[in-house]
């Protein structure tokens, strides 16, 4: 099932995707990655995002029923509790910076928080921040936490997942504040990394959520990214260091996770500050993850 976030009549509502000739929420779902035909048509389940249909507070019987065009797709979850994300989780991607290869044996997963002022939804334009002129793409996938856990076994972990989404891990590369600063202090480098994580439209997310019983192994999907439709990224969720179950199952051991939280997975290689390319003004990004729909953002 596709669960999306859209705003009607001024108002921010989530429902299903459905083709018109869809008896209901069991039928199957057509394959493909672009966007909906014209034969889908919105079901409306409640107001809100989908974090009060992931929480139980909204119900989940079907309602009015809206073609697709006359409402406004958004972020499926707008202000998760959490947006976690993921660094250096694609051996392809350390090593392509130069580094040498990462020891699964003697590492933990790196795990970061992104703002909720970071996301985006599809269609939406990524602002080009002042303090930096470096600005980087990171094709993800993108996990949704389904039920409140704690210290979860990896075993466990996926049926703790209500769905997967695509995403974009928007990067700054460098930061500029205006004034000299000791670029070879570690803290400073390491701070500046992280802020560049945090900027205002750097975590694109959409066009829906696609629920767990639809993805039957999150570490068989393919990872794609184009800017202005030339391919910048071409992987597969089956060379993460640690896998989706990994992450979880981490995550879980170091904070309360909860309905509507989101973990973005990581990038494979192919990201623009290996070749010094960076995004500008008018440039389009188009994310693509296994079925789980296109994502295309406009840089402004």
């Amino acid at each position: 099932m596709r669960l999306i976030t859209y705003r009607r009549d001024g108002a921010v509502r989530h429902g299903r995707l459905a083709s018109s000739a869809d008896p209901g929420p069991q039928a199957p779902r057509r394959d493909g990655v672009d966007t909906p035909s014209g034969h889908d048509v919105v079901v409306e389940l409640g107001d809100g995002d989908l974090e009060g249909y992931l929480t139980g507070r909204t119900g989940q019987t079907d309602g009015a029923e809206f073609a697709l065009g006359d409402v406004e797709l958004l972020a499926p979850l707008l202000r998760p509790g959490k947006l976690l994300a993921a660094a250096a989780n694609y051996q392809d991607h350390v090593t392509e910076t130069g580094a040498p290869p990462l020891d699964k044996s003697t590492l933990s997963p790196r795990l970061f928080l992104k703002p909720p002022t970071s996301i985006v939804g599809p269609g939406a334009n990524v602002p080009l921040p002042a303090v930096s002129s470096e600005v980087d793409w990171e094709a993800e996938l993108a996990v949704v936490i389904g039920r409140r856990v704690r210290d979860v076994a990896e075993a466990d972990a996926l049926d703790v997942v209500a769905g997967y989404m695509t995403s974009n891990d928007i990067s700054a590369r460098s930061v500029d504040y205006g004034f000299l600063r000791d670029t070879d202090d570690k803290a400073v480098w390491f701070f500046d990394w992280l802020a560049g994580k945090w900027l205002d439209g750097f975590a694109p997310l959409g066009p829906w959520l696609v629920t767990a019983d639809e993805v039957p192994d999150p570490q068989a999907l393919s990872i794609h990214l184009d800017v202005n439709g030339v391919t910048k990224q071409s992987g597969s969720t089956k060379d993460m260091i640690f896998s989706v179950a990994e992450l979880i199952a981490h995550a879980s051991r170091l904070m309360t996770l909860e309905p509507g939280d989101v973990i973005l997975t990581g990038t494979p290689s192919g990201v623009g500050a290996v070749t010094g390319e960076f995004l500008t003004a008018g440039d389009v990004m188009t994310v693509v993850v296994g079925p789980l729909g296109q994502l295309r953002n406009t840089v402004g």
